[in-house]
């Protein structure tokens, strides 16, 4: 899990959320929005698909391709039921919450960099 987690506003352009992920090496951005009940999450993907679909990215918001039905997971889950959650709901972040507090993002990445360095994965 990353702790560090980036965020963006919901008013901010696709732009600015892509130079936010791209300056931390991350594939995801949360989206803090005072006026919803809870965080929502902006990936490559969603970034992907608003450029790949001809829209603006120096004038498209956040708030309008954000995903907002988040999974969340607990900092008790194994990474395999992580992994489990991830290729039932067909994406590749979750963000992990703690007694109602956002403590980070888990990344498809960051279990497979787990299960590598831990040998996990046969040759």
């Amino acid at each position: 899990m990353t702790s560090s987690v980036v965020t963006v506003a919901p008013g901010a352009t696709l732009h600015d959320a892509a130079r936010s992920m791209a300056e931390r090496k991350v594939g995801a951005a949360v989206v803090i929005d005072p006026e919803q009940p809870g965080p929502g999450i902006i990936t490559e993907r969603d970034l992907l698909q608003a450029v790949g679909s001809g829209q603006d990215p120096n004038t498209e918001l956040v708030r309008d391709h954000l995903s907002a039905d988040l999974t969340f997971a607990s900092p008790e889950w194994s990474l395999e039921r992580a992994a489990e959650a991830m290729v039932k709901g067909g994406f590749r972040h979750l963000v992990v919450v703690d007694g109602g507090e956002m403590v980070g993002v888990l990344s498809m990445r960051d279990i497979v960099r787990c299960w590598t360095e831990q040998h996990v994965i046969s040759s």
